[in-house]
């Protein structure tokens, strides 16, 4: 008779996998072969991971004046006038640029294979001090829509000039703005009229929030055209901030109505920044 081996192992083991009695082979025990300990032990904490911090490497001209510190503030690059084609702009003169979303739209395309759905979103940013953007995008999802509106409102920032224009108010602060002024955009026409100190923003939500992130507290807003396309009601505002820029004052209502382009720079600082513009 041919005799059958009996795999060794202790009794009431599981074969040549039996560790101690009764255990489940060289998986049983208190600590198995894989050395780990068991599910009811202590847990090991989790040691937070260090922030990656990205260095910034110009690709721009305008970026590498930046970051060369021969540009200090947002003033001294709008006097240039070169367009800003990096975020890390931005957000290095601006570090305390505040963000929101204006609208949120879902939108349809009709292809061959059937309607095609995307959101579309409007995105506004601001330092409540005299700098104001606005920027839009579309994808398939909200959340990268998001940020890839708020992006382009970074690189479409403008500098806004505030003064005391209201002609019932001679408090001499930059709480409106300095004269009427008329913005455009597709069928929509804003008009934004300085109004005295204490009036606040008499306009819709859109106008109000863009007001806001500009540094406006007391403004009239007369508008005109399909308003409830918020994307060109959006651009429409930022047209007419832009334009305050634009009107030809004299010295004496330069003082008179306090004007000041974007930040209130002290006049050591600006110049400064106009020396090395100069150079």
């Amino acid at each position: 008779m041919v005799q059958q081996k009996q795999s060794g192992g202790a009794p009431g083991g599981g074969g040549s996998r039996g560790g101690a009695p009764g255990g489940g082979g060289s998986r049983g025990g208190v600590s198995g072969a894989r050395g780990g300990p068991r599910r009811g032990g202590p847990r090991r904490e989790r040691r937070p991971r260090a922030e990656e911090q990205v260095v910034w490497t110009p690709r721009t001209k305008l970026g590498a004046m930046v970051n060369k510190r021969e540009i200090t503030n947002m003033h001294q690059l709008m006097k240039l006038g070169m367009p800003i084609r990096e975020i890390e702009i931005v957000d290095a003169l601006l570090p305390n640029l505040q963000e929101g979303v204006i609208d949120v739209a879902r939108v349809q395309r009709t292809t061959d294979s059937g309607r095609r759905m995307r959101f579309r979103v409007v995105a506004g940013v601001g330092n409540n001090n005299g700098y104001v953007g606005v920027g839009h995008a579309k994808g398939k999802e909200v959340g990268p829509t998001i940020r890839k509106a708020i992006e382009r409102a970074k690189l479409n920032i403008k500098e806004v000039k505030r003064g005391c224009g209201s002609w019932e108010c001679g408090c001499g602060e930059p709480h409106t703005t300095p004269y009427k002024v008329i913005g455009k955009s597709g069928s929509v026409e804003v008009t934004l009229v300085p109004a005295p100190k204490g009036t606040g923003l008499v306009s819709g939500e859109v106008a109000k929030k863009l007001l806001s992130f500009a540094g406006m507290n007391d403004v009239w807003v007369h508008t005109g055209g399909h308003t409830r396309t918020s994307l060109n009601f959006a651009y429409a505002v930022l047209d007419a901030l832009e334009n305050t820029n634009y009107v030809k004052i004299r010295e004496n209502d330069v003082k008179n109505l306090n004007i000041i382009a974007g930040e209130s720079i002290p006049k050591e600082a600006e110049a400064h920044d106009e020396r090395a513009i100069i150079e």
